[in-house]
């Protein structure tokens, strides 16, 4: 089993060798306007979240799919896109947690058939982990737990145009895998989003969890609001009353550009 500290160069050539279903180009044959796309959960919360509502309220058809549970991830003609979500798994953990390799393997797919991939916080780190990135805690230990702000870099202005507060509950983090473009960066974590060509992007940060829904990790037994790093859940809410309509709404233009309206 690999380690925290260890890439994983060779990964995407291991699961390319078992993709029957795509051409040597890249870009599967035959292809018509799909609607279908693969929502990868790790946890049986509800589907209350600003991805699965874009998608629903634009003409796709979100379909939840649990691989930690023993479900079949769907790769196929059909599949417009995937969003693979955050959890709980340590994403290099795939000998203790088999059903990651199902995971990566629908990962390779979509990057293989060129459909828009999202990898949000476990999601952007098993992207970078699949690539070769490191994926880990930082030595500091320091955590990301609340609301932060974000900033731009150089050049991705296209994607965040200025700093913003983000929602966070993390800490692990990720390096930044061959071939990405770093698109921001957190005063406590330099890599909090990446892009791959025009279609795959990992972010670190959850600005697909609404007030409400994060309000359950709050109310976890287990949060984790004495860490270093962490908000005091007080702090919390004052940031995010202040901050969520900005971050919903960028994250409502992020979501129209990289899955635009069908309807």
């Amino acid at each position: 089993m690999r380690q925290a500290g260890e890439g994983n160069s060779l990964a995407g050539l291991f699961l390319i060798a078992w993709l029957p279903w795509t051409t040597h180009s890249g870009e599967r044959k035959g292809r018509t306007m799909q609607k279908r796309i693969v929502l990868v959960r790790h946890s049986d919360e509800p589907a209350d979240d600003r991805v699965f509502a874009h998608l629903q309220q634009n003409g796709y058809e979100p379909v939840l799919r649990r691989a930690y549970a023993g479900e079949a991830l769907d790769a196929d003609d059909g599949v417009a896109g995937g969003v693979v979500y955050g959890g709980m798994y340590n994403v290099y953990d795939t000998a203790l947690h088999p059903f990651l390799l199902d995971e990566y393997r629908f990962i390779d797919f979509c990057m293989n058939a060129g459909v828009p991939l999202l990898g949000i916080c476990q999601g952007a780190q098993q992207i970078a982990w699949l690539h070769g990135a490191h994926v880990g805690p930082p030595e500091s230990g320091v955590h990301e737990f609340g609301c932060y702000p974000i900033y731009p870099t150089d050049g991705a202005q296209d994607f965040l145009s200025a700093p913003i507060h983000v929602t966070q509950s993390h800490w692990h983090g990720f390096d930044l895998p061959e071939g990405a473009q770093r698109l921001a960066s957190s005063d406590l974590f330099p890599n909090q989003a990446f892009r791959i060509g025009e279609k795959v992007y990992g972010l670190q940060f959850h600005a697909e969890v609404t007030p409400a829904a994060f309000k359950r990790v709050q109310d976890r037994p287990a949060a984790n609001y004495d860490k270093p790093g962490a908000q005091t859940r007080e702090e919390q809410d004052r940031l995010m009353s202040l901050h969520d309509p900005i971050q919903a709404a960028w994250f409502d233009g992020f979501l129209r550009k990289l899955f635009p309206p069908l309807s």
